[in-house]
């Protein structure tokens, strides 16, 4: 049975004040799900719950990966058990080489030490298909990186790390459309029965290159219309206004 992330009745607090306010969702290993919604709906609010981000409050409901309950687990648990957040704005790290942070993080969630030549070798060929060139592992971890490099090394660290649920937050943001189209090359050369995907996106640019089995609507703080990928399409020509007030 493939590994599945369930989340029923979520309801989460940032600083005092309800974002989600009831939220149910399931998504399943080898499936993609496109989760749009207008700004301030609360998307990103569930990607961070998701993640385990402390600032996140869960007041109600339950995250359940694979069967057990996930919501008191610390973020890097979270990670060592299979679920990856790629971030809507990824932080610099400077002093820390890509080459450095890479490694440890694999070691850290396979709870193993990958040799280095075989490390490198999986390394260099993930970012080949991720068109960045060699020089990237001498850089620091985001320091100087462009928006496009930031969210390319966001799906090589994806890549690297063999998630089996992965939530993408707003990966097309800030993108041009050859980075955008690089991008969702490398997330589709990942999908598979092996990598369950939840997109967050605001736009439905990136689905045109992605495509969804399952698109859903957020508005107010929960899940308020679910269908397939021509959802997507109504929604580029009609907007959020339905679903707004």
């Amino acid at each position: 049975m493939s590994a599945r992330i369930e989340i029923e009745g979520l309801k989460v607090e940032v600083e005092g004040k309800e974002i989600l306010t009831g939220l149910d969702l399931t998504v399943a290993q080898g499936e993609t799900h496109a989760l749009m919604g207008p700004n301030g709906s609360g998307k990103s609010t569930l990607a961070y719950a998701i993640a385990g981000h402390p600032a996140y409050e869960v007041t109600a409901g339950a995250i359940r990966f694979d069967g057990e309950d996930v919501t008191e687990m610390a973020p890097n648990e979270r990670a060592a058990a299979g679920l990856f957040l790629a971030m809507q704005y990824p932080t610099e790290i400077p002093g820390v080489s890509l080459t450095n942070f890479m490694r440890t993080a694999v070691n850290a969630v396979s709870e193993e030490d990958l040799p280095v030549r075989q490390f490198m070798t999986q390394l260099r060929e993930h970012m080949a298909d991720l068109k960045m060139d060699g020089k990237f592992l001498e850089r620091n971890v985001n320091e100087g990186f462009s928006g496009g490099e930031k969210k390319r090394f966001e799906i090589l660290q994806m890549a690297m790390l063999k998630p089996r649920i992965a939530v993408l937050d707003e990966t097309d943001s800030g993108l041009d459309v050859d980075a955008l189209r690089i991008v969702s090359e490398g997330v589709n050369k990942l999908r598979g029965p092996d990598l369950g995907v939840l997109l967050i996106t605001h736009y439905t640019r990136i689905l045109n290159y992605i495509t969804p089995d399952h698109v859903h609507v957020m508005a107010g703080g929960r899940i308020v219309k679910t269908g397939g990928a021509d959802l997507a399409e109504m929604l580029e020509a009609e907007g959020y206004e339905q679903f707004e007030g």
